[in-house]
């Protein structure tokens, strides 16, 4: 039995990144040997072990075969004849297909060390193609490391193509897509992720309404950078740079769908679009099952962002209708990420990525206003039931056009 740490844990400490999971191949092994050594087993599909005191996994040196469509559609075979050459050729990427023994010394029989060196995100072999899901990691790690520089091999993106075109893509689960997609979205550079799916054709595949916005110009006035696309990639390029939750990310990524349904006779203006963009909003949430939060930012921003941007020159009236329709009164962080995600969307424009935004704190201190009104004056009055409800709305309008007087002044 021979114990290699392999995979990210190699990749990332050759890198000088700090290492934090760690993965574990045993070769020579069988399964009643780990079980007799106290490792506890937890693979359903394929004999994977944690250890009896650090809890890490440890999975049997494995072959893999395509057996059918998508991520799931593989048999393995796992057996103490599998050497850590045919375990290591399974894997996505020459740069995760290393594997190091207990004295740093390292295997690295298809020279990922080599393309880390280069920079290079390379597919081990041709059965790369055979699962779908790699895709979207190989956009992924592009997102991940592009800022040390990394880019995909041309041959490696040939094959992302093909696979784009192949009909595989579709057998993603919703589950494991979002799973790639959320990481993603919460690399250093998002926007990478975006771009490699789209220079392979699986942004078309998978979020058709993204690729919809490329090519799509807005007024340059607004909109230096014109194209729609572009300005989607900046705004989530920002939101990345200023740290911003996945959630804030999400809403970013599909604040402005609707632009990709104007009519080209009514290019650059987008009259409307964010109306019209919600059920392309909805649609994309629901495709990728997001979370419950994800989903509900991304329909609001949609829906109100070009209601932040004008926040100075709104009445009273529609800044009470902009603080109900986020529940300010119960739930301020999802209001104050709305305001952060149209900060990025002011931000994501060429030349004006560090713009003031005085809007933000005006919506905090509209939000704060609002949110001063005391309920128990109106309950002493004797309102109660919708009255008191009614009452509630009066007194919020007062201290909103207030608060819009002694900021005007």
């Amino acid at each position: 039995m021979q114990i290699y740490k392999v995979g990210g844990a190699v990749r990332d400490r050759l890198l000088g990144k700090p290492v934090t999971d760690i993965d574990w191949v045993v070769v020579g092994a069988t399964a009643e040997e780990m079980l007799a050594k106290g490792f506890r087993p937890v693979g359903a599909d394929f004999p994977v072990f944690l250890h009896p005191k650090s809890g890490e996994e440890y999975a049997l040196a494995r072959t893999e075969r395509k057996s059918g469509r998508g991520y799931g559609g593989f048999t393995f075979h796992a057996s103490p004849e599998v050497t850590l050459e045919e375990d290591l050729i399974r894997r996505d990427l020459t740069i995760n297909a290393m594997a190091e023994d207990d004295q740093q010394n390292l295997t690295d029989p298809y020279h990922g060390q080599r393309d880390l060196d280069d920079r290079i995100l390379r597919h081990v072999s041709p059965a790369f193609a055979e699962d779908p899901l790699r895709v979207l990691r190989v956009a992924r790690f592009a997102a991940r490391y592009a800022e040390l520089g990394f880019k995909v091999a041309h041959e490696t993106l040939e094959l992302m193509r093909q696979l784009s075109e192949s009909g595989e893509l579709e057998a993603l689960t919703a589950e494991r897509s979002w799973k790639e997609i959320s990481r993603a979205l919460m690399e250093s550079q998002p926007q990478v992720f975006i771009q490699v799916l789209r220079d392979c054709g699986a942004l078309k595949v998978l979020m058709p309404e993204i690729d919809a916005l490329f090519g799509v110009p807005q007024p340059e006035v607004h909109h230096p950078e014109i194209d729609s696309g572009i300005h989607t990639l900046s705004v989530l390029e920002q939101a990345a740079l200023h740290q911003q939750p996945l959630t804030v990310r999400w809403a970013c990524l599909l604040h402005d769908l609707g632009k990709g349904l104007t009519p080209e006779e009514e290019w650059p203006r987008h009259i409307a679009h964010e109306h019209k963009g919600l059920k392309l909003i909805k649609a994309v949430n629901e495709r990728f099952k997001a979370p419950k939060d994800c989903q509900e930012l991304a329909l609001l921003v949609g829906q109100y962002h070009t209601h932040g941007h004008r926040a100075l020159e709104l009445k009273a009236s529609t800044l009470l209708e902009l603080l109900q329709s986020f529940d300010v009164y119960r739930r301020p962080q999802r209001f104050e990420e709305f305001i952060v995600a149209c900060e990025m969307d002011a931000r994501g424009r060429k030349g004006l990525e560090q713009r003031s935004y005085p809007q933000a704190d005006y919506l905090r201190g509209a939000a704060s206003a609002a949110r001063g009104v005391a309920v128990q004056p109106l309950l002493e009055r004797g309102f109660k039931g919708p009255e008191l409800g009614e009452a509630l709305k009066r007194e919020r309008l007062k201290a909103l056009k207030a608060y819009k007087e002694s900021a005007s002044s």
